[in-house]
């Protein structure tokens, strides 16, 4: 191994270990003294509850662990958005699980508590996946009220969501297992089977100090929505539980008896290992990111046996496409070669930049997996569409839209994986947040933006200075620098990984050997949705 390979070992792994740290911290929610709180309560906290639900020793995935990181500073934060999203497996059978975190202003809605919801209702909806609600909530945190309430993507869409998934088929089975108030009463009703444990859930859509305000009434909250209430008297709930682990037990009881579903029939082999050791992605991939390097050696660390059928590889080389499996399941892969490439012309083009060639080639490849029935990887190191006269000429923004147009209308599920750069246009083209894969997951080497943090430091510092220069005031080189650090530090924190997860314009920040089994659990929940339409690239400028 050389030198370099060692430097950027060390420094991926500082990045892993500062995930895992973050992680650490995200897993204690609203904190020590509220989990103590939830105990002495007789409840469990809920990463304890879905720890319980799924099956024991079965791989899961956390979707949204780092949404609200750093939001909501003023009104004290809300860790992972005060719920927790996990796909899994119970008695066998793929689910999503949704688990509002009481320990977080006792699971109370913020905004980026809906979005999360949201999500999860979507990957549900997308894959046709059975999603458990285990509620525990305050309901809409009032202070935000108004940008959680009234929007097409707010409170209110999930009830929608509620309905439509119950007239798709796809399971939805809740557990009150603590407050459930006000709007979200409706939420477990508008499941298929709804569970409540005796003395500690309660479902209403007033509590009884708004309904002695309102009507004058004195009631106590057991009498007005407790367990016996609802199982034996209004039958609003279907089942009672002891505590959480009974209801729990009746969830896995329920989930173990749904039939099978249809299949859309992604093809499958057993799995193989690389044949390359994974570990070697710490010293390949750069400390900086405007390094080049092999993308073909990030790859062949990740498809079974090392093995990567590539297409038109001689042609549009500044991307790689190609056929391969991931644990089995075959898929085409979309990377960015982010290395200086000769082509057969003679010219160079530049690793992490599409090239009008790359962007055609590209278009085709997405063409064919469409065609053949598989499912995509989008593996994301990328700058941008090349840019200036000779690109113009030739047509870069015709045949970029051709590719965004095949990325958009392809209709296999597609994955993506964000390596390190993901900027601009170049975003788009290589399946962003915008263009809905089944899931979008960073490495903690990732960067999301319009442009580099260097050059977008750059433009915005000379146009504060031209602005303070027409205000008469003298901008000397010292101030230009003070200018470009301060302008640098603050975009530097927003092209951070964490804060595309914080607002969830990512899944998910992974340690890159978790590739294989993020890619394969998606497809494997794709694997429950059949593919209902069929690909049509539309009009397209030739």
């Amino acid at each position: 191994m050389d030198l370099n390979f060692n430097k950027n070992e060390d420094h991926n792994k500082l990045l892993l270990s500062e995930l895992r740290q973050k992680f650490a911290k995200v897993k204690l929610g609203g904190g020590e003294k509220r989990i103590e709180k939830l105990h002495a309560e007789g409840k469990m906290t809920a990463r304890e509850r879905i720890d319980y639900l799924l099956d024991e020793n079965a791989k899961s995935i956390e979707i949204g662990a780092f949404a609200g990181k750093k939001m909501y500073t003023e009104h004290g934060g809300c860790p992972s958005g005060g719920v927790i999203v996990k796909i899994g497996y119970i008695k066998g059978k793929q689910c999503i699980v949704v688990a509002n975190d009481a320990t977080v202003k006792a699971g109370a809605w913020f905004p980026i508590t809906a979005k999360k919801n949201l999500r999860a209702q979507e990957i549900a909806m997308e894959n046709r996946l059975p999603i458990i609600y285990l509620v525990d909530s305050a309901g809409v945190y009032l202070p935000l009220q108004d940008e959680i309430f009234p929007d097409k993507e707010h409170f209110g869409r999930i009830f929608r969501n509620n309905a439509i998934m119950s007239s798709m088929g796809i399971t939805q089975i809740a557990a009150v297992m603590g407050s459930c108030v006000a709007g979200g009463a409706y939420l477990p009703i508008m499941s298929d089977e709804a569970l409540i444990v005796d003395k500690t859930g309660s479902i209403f859509l007033a509590g009884s100090y708004l309904v002695k305000a309102a009507i004058g009434e004195s009631i106590d909250n057991e009498t007005l929505g407790g367990a016996t209430t609802h199982c034996e008297i209004s039958g609003v709930t279907d089942y009672k539980a002891k505590d959480d682990k009974d209801a729990l037990d009746k969830i896995k009881n329920i989930v173990d008896k749904i039939g099978d579903f249809d299949k859309a029939g992604y093809n499958r082999i057993k799995s193989e290992k690389p044949a390359l050791n994974e570990k070697d992605i710490y010293g390949i991939l750069p400390k900086a990111r405007n390094e080049q390097y092999d993308m073909m050696e990030i790859i062949n660390r990740l498809v079974d046996n090392s093995e990567f059928e590539a297409y038109k590889d001689g042609y549009g080389q500044s991307l790689i496409t190609g056929y391969a499996r991931i644990d089995g399941w075959a898929v085409g892969i979309v990377a960015n070669q982010r290395k200086v490439v000769k082509t057969t012309k003679g010219e160079m083009q530049f690793g992490g930049v599409i090239y009008s060639d790359s962007a055609d080639k590209a278009t085709r490849f997405i063409a064919n997996c469409n065609q053949k029935k598989i499912p995509l990887v989008f593996v994301q190191d990328v700058t941008g569409f090349m840019v200036g006269s000779k690109s113009e000429h030739g047509g870069i923004i015709k045949d970029g839209a051709k590719m965004v147009n095949a990325v958009s209308n392809s209709v296999v599920p597609k994955f993506t994986v964000v390596v390190g750069n993901s900027y601009g246009a170049g975003n788009y083209a290589m399946c962003g947040k915008a263009f809905d894969p089944r899931l979008i997951f960073a490495w903690p080497s990732a960067e999301l933006a319009v442009m580099g943090g260097t050059q977008a430091a750059k433009v915005l510092a000379q146009i504060e200075a031209s602005s303070l220069k027409g205000k008469g005031e003298i901008v000397d080189e010292a101030k230009e620098a003070e200018l470009f650090a301060k302008i640098k530090a603050r975009y530097d924190e927003q092209v951070s990984p964490y804060y595309a997860a914080a607002h969830l314009w990512t899944d998910a920040i992974i340690d890159p050997l978790e590739t294989r089994t993020w890619i394969s659990m998606g497809i494997e929940a794709a694997n429950h949705s059949p593919i209902e339409k069929k690909f049509n690239l539309g009009v397209i400028q030739v």
